[in-house]
């Protein structure tokens, strides 16, 4: 596959059951096929989205826009892909160089593929990358108190709770209190 990314991030992650594929234009009908197959799924968790975010001219402009964001170093951005179906989403963003060597990570996964361990495995294997390979020190991430299951999965990922954030994030038309976690990378 061709991709609009520079030569600086071209990493394609295989795990076990999928593969992490950095977004480009090659995959914008997937991504739009699991935003309208996840949109009920995601809403709760997400952005309002307008009915115009669900067109294959967002997708590539999302596409567009992800992968210049990796071209300039700003954030990672890795589709979950079993065989040629995006199943989900990785994405390291707000990366800071110089002596905060930190970001904020993002993720979802397609309501069929939930409680499976499939988003375990893709953190997994992003978190070494991003720690080993572009050497940053913090992950930050951060989870509406009632969503469970990302409470569950970033303590077994070793993500430890900071704090807590009133009206953090606009989710869904609404301000949405958070729990503010992070997780260090014991080598820098």
């Amino acid at each position: 596959m061709t991709s609009i990314l520079s030569p600086r991030f071209d990493h394609r992650l295989v795990t076990e059951r999928i593969t992490l594929e950095p977004v480009s234009l090659v995959f914008s009908h997937q991504m739009l096929e699991y935003q309208i197959d996840n949109r009920k799924h995601l809403q709760p968790w997400e952005p309002l989205r307008r009915s115009d975010f669900f067109t294959l001219d967002t997708m590539r402009s999302r596409a567009r826009a992800m992968a210049d964001s990796m071209a300039s170093g700003d954030a990672l951005h890795w589709l979950m892909c079993e065989g040629d179906t995006v199943i989900g989403e990785c994405n390291f963003t707000n990366i800071v160089r110089g002596p905060f060597l930190a970001c904020h990570l993002g993720y979802s996964i397609d309501h069929r593929r939930e409680g499976k361990g499939l988003m375990r495995e893709a953190l997994a294997a992003s978190i070494e990358y991003v720690f080993e390979r572009e050497g940053l020190h913090r992950i930050m991430a951060s989870y509406r108190p009632e969503n469970t299951r990302s409470e569950r999965l970033l303590k077994s990922l070793g993500f430890e709770r900071e704090g807590y954030s009133r009206a953090y994030l606009k989710i869904n038309g609404a301000w949405a209190d958070h729990v503010l976690t992070a997780l260090i990378n014991p080598a820098v």
